[in-house]
């Protein structure tokens, strides 16, 4: 070895020591607070299951949560948005406040009836915990991103027992098309700790198990291919529904509490009459129902239509759970069309429809793994590939910003909720 390569060997140690301390620090937070999290969301979901009246408060509690954050979460409102801009631009710290108001407002979501997630909860806890060290510690820019990228790894994988893919997730979902292997090895070590403290907190992930897995054919790789697809323009509908509701929403009603109100009103006029409870709330029972038996065609559907809704009138939660409930209900509803086995195709909309509507392929597929075994591995990734070409430049997280495009160059740096504009320019 030269003596250059011993002096770079030795100059990175004390980098590599400072990281995984603060790494280690960010996941036993995020871990914690995540924990914590899930045993509320499980308290909040056992109450709405067992008091069926409380559905007829949603529209109270929206307008309360509502309330709360116009008051005093508006410089945290944009949630996930927030932290990936402030990796890719820093300015100011994001406020502690963030964590008990996300926190708040997502378990009086599932409290009440509206049909949310959990991941960005999660996501905004860690990345804002993690931010906190960043005074703390007067780190530089460079350090502050690192820090921001393994609270959303840890948030992430302690969420839903996924290290590895909650590592590869805060590399990717950053820029289509990029990622950020400096944070490597933080945003790794992160996601194990803060996975492994949330289980010393008691956290229980649901099981799901992929019944059979059919031996590689040309069929069943078509297979995957056209339900991979399919999966992707799912996932597109999702994020595209999304953003175009919240923004005619946000036109036509100027007073922010009353978006969730409204919002509320109507999906208790929706569920309360029709029963459907089934698609509200995280739905991990039909998720799993998915993976067991045939459902209902139409299941996927109408949980879009709710989510949607309840995200777009401003109800606080995660798009994620939602969406590995629609991917699995829609690959479910795929079976008989495709020939393949019913849980196979849950399993690969579970993972699929997400790379789709957050343009994480690689992470998806990790994550397929990760809960269903490597034997799935080839078709998950087959499956996450095709959905996330055919999602196109859209997804839920309109601060993600294009390093290269997927079918054709657009400007390095552009964001995904410039791109309309852009695309306005270019045809004048």
């Amino acid at each position: 070895m030269s003596a250059i390569s011993r002096y770079e060997t030795l100059a990175m140690l004390p980098r590599m020591a400072k990281l995984l301390l603060l790494s280690c620090v960010v996941a036993l937070l995020a871990g914690t607070a995540s924990a914590f999290f899930l045993h509320s969301l499980v308290w909040a979901t056992a109450m709405r299951d067992s008091h069926r009246y409380l559905l007829c408060l949603l529209p109270l509690a929206g307008f309360v949560v509502g309330w709360v954050y116009l008051r005093y979460g508006s410089r945290v409102e944009a949630g996930n948005n927030l932290l990936i801009d402030e990796i890719h631009d820093p300015t100011r710290i994001i406020p502690l406040r963030m964590v008990p108001l996300v926190l708040w407002g997502t378990v009086m979501s599932h409290l009440f009836g509206a049909s949310v997630g959990r991941e960005g909860t999660a996501v905004q806890m860690g990345g804002a915990l993690a931010d906190q060290l960043t005074h703390l510690l007067k780190l530089s820019n460079a350090d502050r991103r690192i820090l921001l990228m393994c609270g959303i790894a840890a948030g992430f994988a302690s969420v839903f027992g996924t290290p590895l893919a909650g590592a590869v997730f805060a590399l990717e979902v950053l820029a289509i098309g990029r990622m950020r292997y400096d944070a490597l090895f933080p945003c790794l070590l992160a996601a194990i700790v803060a996975d492994q403290v949330g289980l010393a907190w008691g956290v229980l992930h649901t099981h799901y198990a992929i019944q059979f897995i059919p031996a590689i054919s040309g069929w069943t790789l078509l297979a995957t291919l056209v339900a991979g697809a399919l999966f992707g323009l799912a996932g597109k509908l999702f994020a595209d529904s999304t953003h175009a509701l919240a923004a005619r929403i946000k036109r036509l009603v100027k007073y922010p509490p009353l978006r969730p109100l409204l919002g509320g009103l109507l999906l208790l006029a929706i569920v309360w009459p029709t029963g459907a409870d089934r698609y509200i709330g995280l739905g991990i029972p039909v998720i799993v129902d998915a993976f067991q038996q045939p459902l209902a065609p139409y299941d996927f559907a109408a949980k879009l239509g709710l989510t949607v809704l309840s995200l777009a009138s401003g109800f606080k939660g995660g798009e994620v759970t939602p969406l590995f409930y629609i991917g699995a209900t829609l690959g479910n509803a795929l079976s008989p069309l495709l020939h393949m086995p019913f849980s196979l195709l849950a399993g690969l909309g579970f993972v699929a429809v997400f790379a789709g509507a957050a343009n994480t392929p690689l992470a998806s597929t990790i994550m397929a793994m990760e809960l269903f075994g490597s034997e799935v591995g080839i078709y998950a990734a087959l499956a996450c590939v095709a959905s996330y070409y055919f999602s196109g430049h859209s997804g839920i997280y309109r601060s993600q910003r294009i390093a290269h495009g997927k079918h054709r160059p657009f400007p390095r740096g552009l964001k995904l909720s410039e791109l309309a504009a852009w695309r306005q320019r270019q045809s004048d």
